[in-house]
């Protein structure tokens, strides 16, 4: 509890306590002489103490220019049942009001904690070795290329590369993921991350100020100024509202009596309970903390929405469009098929790696890992690389060729071409065809289930966009059951296409939404033309922090469902809200005008209505983790 919180309810008790002897003063002194005088003097300072705030409020924004506000409404209504001799509902609508305030406040509050204890990540200090001595400093003191040492149970202060020690980091914080990840030398490392157990020795790659840390802070803190439509449209609805209700109640206090003849005193009362029942808190408080609820919750997930507007725009999706490599798939190559034309697989595979020994190109490390077992170097006496066709190599004083089709074919081989999509090496030893390996790229462990869960979630269509090959593109299309696969495409068609899909959409349906989910680096023009650009696997990624209006912090699929799941229950906690409140001031404005609703009722009525509504709103918070079969997931609750 802050110290404003604290003091407003130190204010709250003690005006119970006077407004609660005022009430009973009539049991104490009944036909007191002084009583009417009494009543008076004690509801007065009981409204002096829990109200003084809301009518200097009110005269001050009356003063500039800015009338018609809830502190307004209560004011005038409170004050307005004390010129009518009504001490005791004067003195209560303010001291209920501010109880609604104090709840309203506690829940704002709470919510920014659970929020700011989720992205509990700036760091406190750096330790850097200063004059022979390790010292504490700032982290945006630390100078580019400086060793930082990380001691165990400390915060990771800035972004770097081990270059010494071997430990456990807690990414949790980021990712949303308990499973700690493994470090050593050579290792990159974010700052946020928590380091578990061995001494790490860091040689920092970014400055503070740049650092992954500083950029989720600045999003996180950023994410409540772009406003979804439905928050700017309460912002509007009560710039409207307000003094739509003031003038109603001018006219409910007037007009009957000047028409029917009736009593001023009796409309009077009923036009001042009006204005009680209008007070639009619940709607202005519980809408835009819903949204605030709704991008905490995300990031309990490891999941960056840089604005309600975007929770908004996730909700009304659609069509979700993939790029492939690094997104559905995991962007590193892996050995699928080994096929000998003769002998055994090891063997093939060792001529493979062999040939490919001297060469860094992620097809040929594939091949090497696939091998897994050390190579002979000596046994290796010529190497020659064949640009754009692959390598000759001497293994063991026999020539071995490895490459593509057209190696073969130049060097007149007599080969079975591959008709399987992917990447084929062909072998050939001393002219004579050996075999072929089949290496493609990986699809993520949760892909499948990801796709799976956007169709639950309401995603009419799945769409690929691939630089890669026709085959390719298909081949992983159809393993994953997507609507529609362009593929051999470069990154201006891929722009091209994509306005392509928002065009057809937009005639299908103008109200919904299109998203792109890429690696936030070679798409940065496809992110930033979508309606909502996903970044995938982004952790530490600059460019895909900047170009992406969502980032996902691991490189699972399955969370672009989560995100999409916590907008749609984000948006109807909204609606609920508002049709809630509406509805319920409309049944009451409706029985105090006919004067079947008291200023009691009122007061019971607003602050019932905000504290139902903010309860609500809390819920967008609430996320849950599951661990099922070692994949992490974020479920709702």
């Amino acid at each position: 509890m802050t110290r404003k919180q604290k003091k407003l309810l130190q204010r709250i008790l003690a005006a119970g306590v006077l407004f609660t002897a005022g009430m009973l003063l009539p049991y104490l002194l009944p036909g007191g002489l002084f009583l009417p005088r009494l009543e008076l003097a004690v509801f007065a300072v009981c409204y002096l103490l829990i109200g003084w705030d809301i009518v200097w409020r009110a005269a001050c924004n009356i003063r500039e220019g800015e009338v018609f506000d809830e502190n307004f409404l209560m004011a005038l209504a409170s004050l307005g049942a004390f010129l009518l001799g009504d001490y005791s509902e004067g003195a209560a609508v303010m001291l209920f009001y501010q109880v609604g305030e104090w709840f309203q406040s506690y829940a704002v509050d709470k919510s920014r904690r659970s929020i700011s204890k989720l992205m509990d990540i700036r760091p406190d200090y750096a330790n850097v070795e200063r004059a022979g001595q390790l010292v504490q400093v700032d982290p945006d003191q630390v100078a580019l290329g400086e060793i930082i040492t990380v001691r165990p149970g400390e915060r990771v202060p800035l972004d770097g590369q081990v270059v010494g020690g071997h430990s456990f980091l807690d990414t949790s914080a980021l990712t949303g993921e308990s499973l700690p990840r493994e470090v050593e030398p050579g290792s990159e490392v974010i700052s946020g991350c928590i380091n578990q157990n061995g001494l790490l020795q860091i040689k920092t790659t970014k400055l503070f100020g740049e650092s992954t840390v500083a950029k989720i802070l600045d999003l996180v803190e950023n994410s409540s100024e772009k406003k979804a439509r439905t928050e700017a449209f309460i912002t509007r609805f009560a710039r409207y509202y307000t003094p739509a209700v003031v003038i109603g109640a001018c006219l409910l206090a007037v007009v009957p009596p000047l028409v029917n003849g009736g009593d001023f005193n009796t409309w009077v009362y009923r036009a001042l309970t009006f204005l009680v029942i209008s007070c639009p808190c619940a709607l202005v408080i519980s809408i835009p903390l819903s949204f605030f609820g709704g991008i905490g919750g995300a990031s309990r997930c490891g999941i960056l929405v840089k604005g309600s507007n975007y929770l908004e725009a996730l909700a009304a999706t659609e069509v979700v469009v993939f790029d492939k490599t690094g997104t559905l798939t995991k962007g590193s190559f892996a050995v699928t098929a080994v096929r000998p034309a003769q002998g055994s697989a090891d063997r093939l595979l060792e001529l493979a790696a062999y040939a490919e020994e001297a060469s860094n190109h992620p097809i040929s490390r594939s091949v090497k890992q696939a091998y897994g077992r050390p190579i002979d170097r000596t046994r290796i006496s010529k190497v020659e690389e064949l640009a754009g066709r692959g390598l000759r190599t001497v293994v063991a004083g026999r020539t071995v060729l490895a490459g593509n089709a057209k190696l073969l074919r130049e060097a007149g081989v007599p080969f079975t071409p591959e008709e399987e999509a992917g990447t084929v090496i062909y072998l050939a030893v001393d002219n004579r065809y050996a075999g072929s390996i089949l290496i493609e790229d990986e699809l993520k462990a949760d892909t499948t289930a990801a796709l799976a869960a956007l169709k639950e979630a309401g995603v009419r269509k799945a769409v690929m966009l691939t630089g890669d090959s026709f085959s390719v593109g298909q081949k992983v299309g159809t393993s994953l059951g997507l609507d529609e696969v362009y593929a051999e495409l470069l990154p201006g068609d891929k722009v091209a296409k994509l306005e392509e899909l928002l065009t057809a959409l937009q005639r299908r349906n103008p109200k919904a939404k299109l998203a792109f989910v890429g690696d936030g680096i070679n798409d940065a023009p496809v992110l930033a033309r979508a309606d909502v650009g996903i970044a995938m696997g982004a952790l530490g990624s600059d460019a895909a922090i900047e170009a992406a209006d969502v980032v996902l912090m691991t490189d699972e699929p399955s969370k672009i469902a989560t995100v999409m799941q916590i907008a749609r229950k984000t948006l109807g906690i909204a609606y609920q809200n508002i049709i809630f409140a509406i509805g319920v001031k409309l049944i009451i404005l409706i029985l105090g005008a006919l004067g079947l609703a008291s200023m009691w009722a009122a007061v019971f009525a607003d602050v019932g209505v905000a504290f139902l509504a903010i309860l609500n709103a809390m819920r967008a918070l609430q996320v849950r983790q599951l661990a099922p079969q070692n994949n992490y997931h974020c479920l709702l609750t």
